[in-house]
């Protein structure tokens, strides 16, 4: 995923740029940079490696030798960012989040129009933030540049550019990602990807840009160049598991969609009555919010049967090797035994995309002396691999385990197969549910109902990307 931060200044903006980045390191995975613009002394830059040391540890001391009235920084998915380009617009500085499916047919374009070459990244790959720069610098002005990248790109681009004059933000042509302005009274502006990053810092909301929006914000002003499209397919998964609790999108917070999701779960099992768990649990920490939500509605008890040790061990998403996620998702989790011997535990986490973490977690579980183990997932199947996030590392769809399962009970998994494992209602459905019960060795397993989800959003169903679950474009 990844996620960035801008403020445009009437004094230094170093202080604010530096946390204000900070706040959105639980977006990003390998890298994180800083770029900031002096009148006097023009444009600095720093990226780092955070895999292994968080963010404000890599960068504490770059902040004493930086110094601007405009800054832009991100943590980033895997490519080094925020790049400084120079071409016929002037120098700007650039940083992205979002996913570029025609790459390869883009990069061939721009060499037929003249690009002499990009810079490859260790793994061979173009960044994909050059790839956009490169798309910008095809037009004879920023805007019509960036709306050639919204043209152009298949998935999504949300950004922040910086040039001597202030900068631009663009929200993806569909919004699929956020983009916040807040105002500081009498200092200037801050734009974020997440909306609770600027308000510790001194800022208040100011708006949100709407899909395709593209604006210009200096230390004075902020200004609409391209007005919003009527097209929203905002990430649901948003709210589900990569939005910071505190964060808001179109108005509804995290937390409070996280609620609700645990609340439908909640009365679909209280529904059936067929488990009476002695507790409910969340897998730290995405899951904790669906868990109170699943405990305020059916009267269970919350309790933590395992705590995460937070002050070293991160999101378990992070590593590039699925081997070290498994290893990090168990290390973290350390038991509370008197929670858990004897006990009939429900547990509700995020989501379930390859098992492997949830199959360890409840085999954990058992062997700390839970006599029974109730797994919910807070959204629906996975049965699509994103076209438009970096949601998964999974390198194939077959690695997601209903495409297994699938597989193993069709001997395909051909489009109009998949279709028919969409249905809650469906026998297939429930066959395929029941099948991963069985291979994770749940002792009872449901996924919240994608109608459900959408209720819990509580917004227009048709300005949400449910594509993951559902294949809707």
């Amino acid at each position: 995923m990844g996620g960035f931060f801008g403020v445009a200044s009437k004094h230094d903006c170093v202080f604010d740029l530096f946390y204000g980045i900070d706040y959105h390191s639980h977006l990003g995975t390998r890298r994180g940079g800083m770029a900031v613009f002096d009148k006097n002394n023009g444009f600095n830059r720093s990226i780092h490696n955070i895999e292994n040391s968080p963010f404000r540890t890599k960068f504490e001391f770059d902040v004493d030798k930086m110094k601007g009235e405009y800054g832009i920084g991100c943590i980033s998915d895997y490519e080094p960012q925020p790049l400084i380009v120079k071409s016929h617009h002037g120098t700007y500085a650039i940083t992205t989040v979002g996913k570029i499916n025609n790459a390869e047919e883009i990069e061939k374009m721009m060499f037929e129009h003249g690009t002499s070459h990009f810079l490859e990244m260790s793994g061979g790959d173009i960044n994909p933030t050059e790839l956009v720069a490169s798309i910008i610098n095809q037009k004879d002005n920023l805007i019509d540049g960036l709306r050639y990248v919204q043209e152009l790109v298949d998935g999504s681009i949300t950004l922040l550019l910086m040039n001597e004059k202030g900068l631009y933000v663009m929200r993806d042509k569909y919004g699929r990602t956020p983009a916040v302005i807040g105002h500081k009274e009498g200092e200037g502006f801050a734009v974020s990807f997440e909306s609770f990053a600027y308000l510790n810092l001194g800022y208040t909301d100011y708006r949100e840009l709407g899909p395709g929006e593209i604006d210009f914000v200096n230390e004075n002003e902020v200004k609409m160049l391209v007005a919003p499209g009527n097209k929203m397919r905002i990430c649901a998964f948003l709210w589900v598991y990569y939005g910071y609790p505190c964060s808001s999108y179109e108005g509804l917070s995290v937390e409070k969609m996280r609620y609700r999701c645990g609340e439908w779960i909640a009365k679909r099992d209280m529904e059936r009555g067929d488990i009476h768990p002695d507790s409910v649990a969340g897998v730290p920490d995405s899951g904790t919010a669906h868990a109170v939500g699943y405990s305020n509605e059916s009267g269970i008890p919350f309790e933590r049967p395992f705590i995460k040790y937070t002050p070293t061990w991160p999101r378990s998403f992070m590593p590039t090797s699925q081997k070290t996620r498994n290893h990090i998702a168990h290390m973290k989790l350390i038991p509370v035994h008197d929670l858990i011997k004897g006990k009939k535990l429900l547990l509700i986490d995020d989501s379930i995309v390859r098992g492997t973490q949830m199959r360890n977690t409840t085999q954990f579980l058992y062997e700390s002396g839970a006599k029974e183990v109730h797994i919910r997932s807070a959204c629906p199947p996975l049965l699509y691999g994103c076209k438009y996030l970096n949601f998964s590392r999974s390198n194939s769809e077959m690695e997601l385990i209903t495409r297994n399962v699938i597989n193993k009970l069709e001997g395909n998994t051909n489009e109009e197969t998949i279709k028919e494992y969409i249905n809650p209602d469906g026998d297939k459905y429930k066959a395929m549910v029941e099948e991963i019960r069985k291979e994770l060795n749940f002792t009872s397993l449901g996924f919240n109902r994608l109608d459900d989800l959408k209720k819990a959003c509580g917004i227009d169903e048709d300005k949400l990307c449910t594509y993951c679950w559902d294949g809707r474009e």
